[in-house]
């Protein structure tokens, strides 16, 4: 009998040389790839579109995985899915990785999508606010509490020389909630991304007062490069499926080559018709706009990362106090995108 079973499995397996795939080689990549679900803080923003646009362009079948993009309007709520272990990586905000570091959680960033936030800081049109000095006793939307347009918000204001009791910060998300807000005056200004800036800025409801979407406007802002845009894992997840990584990491730098070789309209007639909320033209600025952002190589800058753990050593309460305790080389890679570069 086992004389018959071994030859049904080698007659089975012939292609595979009479051998199977264990759980660990499953793992490590050496069989087959697991399946990754992958959360995006908001997967219709435009400092997202790496993501959604890789999916759209065949990258991640190209490299032979099963990705799964997932939405959750905000990167704080997202981080929480992944340290519950419901998804395998999420795209977000870089300083998540430092702020979780400080709860003893080790996640990275193993794909760098822009050295800059991508944001835009908003006045509702007819506004008496020209700088953030003007922020005293205004209500300012951010995405959510604990968002990294909360913590921005709050350093803009205190280098203004404002203290945190001078204003008040608002949740106001993302798109229309946020456009909500504006219009009925819960909000006075706020921190938002593309498509949603282009939209208020189109209908003459609101005007840019700081645009964080270039290095430029970037330095001005904030004096500094502020790396935001990332897929970030968790490290132990990364060091047990670095094939998988490294599949990632080439099908995204792929995308992000393929952004700089492209105009504005041709990225946006690859994403789904229902981004552009029934306004092409409108959705094409939207990603002109904001293009720019996206670094082409997908790699950390570590002068930027510095820049991140100062801001947050400021304003969020898990990293007040613990500056010293943080070590940014376990907070992301340049492993998998550099080798994707070769």
């Amino acid at each position: 009998m086992r004389k018959v079973l071994a030859l049904l499995c080698c007659t089975a397996l012939a292609l595979t040389g009479c051998r199977g795939t264990s759980p660990d080689e499953a793992k490590s990549g050496g069989g087959d790839l697991p399946e990754i679900k992958i959360m995006v803080g908001g997967i219709d923003k435009v400092i997202y579109l790496p993501a959604k646009l890789t999916e759209q362009l065949g990258g991640f079948q190209a490299e032979g995985l099963d990705v799964q993009l997932l939405t959750e309007p905000s990167g704080a709520t997202a981080e929480n899915v992944l340290i519950a272990g419901d998804v395998q990586g999420v795209v977000g905000f870089y300083d998540h990785t430092i702020d979780l570091q400080t709860k003893g959680k080790c996640i990275q960033s193993v794909v760098q999508f822009s050295d800059v936030p991508g944001e835009v800081e908003i006045v509702k049109t007819g506004s008496s606010i020209a700088s953030p000095a003007d922020f005293k006793g205004k209500k300012l939307g951010v995405t959510s509490p604990g968002s990294s347009t909360d913590f921005l918000t709050q350093y803009l204001a205190t280098k203004s020389g404002l203290q945190s009791g001078d204003y008040t910060t608002v949740k106001a998300g993302a798109g229309q909630t946020f456009i909500a807000a504006i219009d009925n005056g819960g909000i006075d200004a706020g921190m938002t991304t593309d498509p949603t800036a282009a939209q208020l800025v189109s209908s003459g409801k609101g005007k840019v007062l700081l645009d964080m979407r270039t290095e430029q406007g970037t330095q001005a802002a904030l004096g500094g490069l502020y790396p935001a845009s990332s897929l970030y894992m968790d490290c132990g997840w990364v060091e047990e499926h670095k094939a998988a990584v490294q599949k990632l990491a080439n099908a995204l730098v792929k995308t992000l080559r393929w952004i700089d070789s492209h105009t504005p309209e041709e990225i946006a007639a690859k994403m789904p018709p229902e981004y552009a909320a029934g306004n092409a033209q409108l959705y094409v600025k939207a990603v002109h706009d904001s293009i720019g952002m996206f670094n082409g190589d997908g790699l950390m800058k570590e002068e930027g990362a510095r820049n991140v753990l100062e801001v947050l050593s400021l304003f969020s309460p898990n990293v007040k106090g613990k500056k010293d305790q943080v070590d940014l080389s376990k907070t992301y890679t340049t492993e998998y995108v550099s080798k994707a570069a070769s």
